[in-house]
């Protein structure tokens, strides 16, 4: 094959522009190299599968400069990494988004995010390229989000002709090559690329685009679903030894029998006793009590089901009264005034029996305890924007206390916050 045959792709220009790609993008050049070329007059530019397959017109690379072509390998690379097609499936399950003017619709999408930040500094925009300013939308957004922002419509007619492939929308193509096909990644390759693209942004993020820098950040800490964190650090402070743990005479110690007429206590494993301790003043919304009351039934959840166990304790300034729970949702949530959970974690503790864990639903607007609590600590923190400061009247710059180190702490809402 040369680069004079008629309609055959130009491998050499190909390889010259993913090169140019690599040396003005070097973070991306584990990815670029990763990518196998597959000559395809299907696709009307260039094309990825999720087994990171470029399919590459050759007409499309014949009237296309090769610093142009440069950017584009970018952008496709750029599907990949993000793992766009993935999180359309996702998108398309949970929104209920079907059929191919919706996937177009993800493709474009997927391009925002891309194009915002990804050219200049030695890569030329191809032409064509779509960017949330092309559709009036603000930069810097996530597929997911442009996708709430947008239909498709007369302004978007001209871009009926983008397709970037099943690695940019999940919807496979008659010219997939699918996962049996030759020079694909399997799961772990394509993960170990992209964990070597991540380690090499963190390591020396220079210049590297704030898009990427995010990226990379995830890459390295995956979001988990929040409610999960809470019922595993919940889980995790029952098992812990020392939770709901006893001494009875009920099982004698086996050390008993070598001491005549000396009887031992055994240790003895009973189910933990929860404390909820929920923030009910006037900076936490009635929409977030309402979140509280269903993370209380999910803790009890969390403790195999026993309601009995989980004890509920309204409070702000002031502890209410301690509520046994039967059913949550008639748990009367009483407040409104300041807030000062010391009060709440003293009142669970002097609970008889003791609590083994005391969960905190709260805002974080609150002091703390000064001294850890003879047993462990889950807090549930509502988000807050710009939550290092709050407003206090009589003191403007005051700034609440971070949650204590001795607590592990969730914050409600968030997927990726936890510690």
């Amino acid at each position: 094959m040369t680069p004079d045959e008629p309609g055959r792709l130009d491998l050499q220009k190909v390889f010259a522009a993913r090169l140019h790609a690599a040396r003005v993008r070097p973070y991306l050049a584990t990815a670029l190299f990763a990518l196998h070329p597959v000559e395809s007059r299907r696709v009307p530019t260039m094309a990825v599968d999720r087994h990171w397959r470029c399919y590459i017109s050759p007409a499309f690379v014949a009237r296309t400069p090769v610093e142009e072509l440069a950017g584009v390998w970018v952008h496709e690379v750029s599907h990949l990494l993000r793992d766009h097609h993935g999180r359309s499936d996702r998108v398309a399950v949970e929104r209920g988004l079907t059929g191919p003017g919706e996937r177009l619709r993800m493709n474009i999408a997927a391009d925002c995010e891309i194009n915002d930040d990804v050219f200049g500094d030695g890569l030329v925009r191809p032409e064509g390229a779509v960017d949330p300013r092309l559709l009036g939308l603000p930069e810097g957004e996530l597929m997911e989000d442009y996708l709430r922002q947008f239909r498709l419509g007369p302004y978007t007619q001209s871009l009926a002709w983008l397709d970037c492939g099943s690695g940019a929308d999940g919807l496979e193509r008659a010219w997939d090559l699918g996962p049996d096909g030759a020079h694909g990644l399997t799961a772990q390759e394509r993960d170990a690329v992209r964990f070597r693209v991540a380690q090499g942004i963190s390591a020396r993020p220079g210049n590297t685009p704030k898009g990427w820098r995010r990226w990379a950040d995830e890459a390295f800490h995956p979001p988990q679903p929040w409610r999960d964190l809470l019922g595993a650090a919940v889980r995790s402070a029952t098992s812990s030894p020392g939770a709901g743990e006893d001494y009875s005479y009920g099982r004698p110690a086996r050390r008993s029998t070598a001491l005549s007429g000396v009887l031992l206590p055994s240790l003895r494993r009973r189910p933990p006793r929860v404390a909820v301790v929920i923030d009910t003043s006037g900076s936490v919304s009635d929409a977030e009590l309402g979140s509280a009351l269903l993370e209380v039934a999910a803790i009890a959840r969390a403790v195999g089901g026993r309601r009995d166990l989980v004890t509920v304790l309204p409070c702000d300034a002031a502890a209410r009264v301690v509520h046994p729970l039967c059913r949550a949702e008639g748990i009367p949530l009483l407040g409104g005034g300041g807030t000062d959970l010391r009060t709440g974690f003293t009142r669970a503790l002097r609970g008889q029996p003791r609590p083994d864990v005391i969960v905190a639903l709260t805002d974080g607007q609150t002091p703390w305890p000064d001294a850890r609590p003879p047993c462990r600590t889950v807090v549930g923190l509502f988000p807050r924007q710009g939550r290092a400061r709050s407003w206090d009247e009589n003191n403007p710059d005051h700034v609440p206390d971070s949650p204590p180190g001795w607590a592990r702490v969730v914050v409600i809402g968030d997927a990726s916050a936890g510690r």
